[in-house]
């Protein structure tokens, strides 16, 4: 069976975190986040901080 994608509205009510919040994570434009975000996103989608975001490194910025 499919897993239903969540909506924004549903994550936003869910989690009752600020529309613009969610609005920015989802387009990838979000400069920074809180704890207490985190924390409300972990437990509305029950995973681990590692499954909601992950490290991308420019081409400017290489490999260490």
């Amino acid at each position: 069976m499919r897993r239903q994608q969540p909506t924004l509205a549903r994550s936003t009510e869910e989690s009752r975190l600020n529309r613009s919040t969610v609005t920015s994570l989802y387009n990838e434009t979000a400069t920074r986040i809180d704890i207490a975000a985190i924390e409300s996103l972990c437990n509305l989608f029950v995973c681990q901080v590692g499954e909601l975001f992950e490290i991308v490194l420019s081409k400017s910025e290489g490999m260490a």
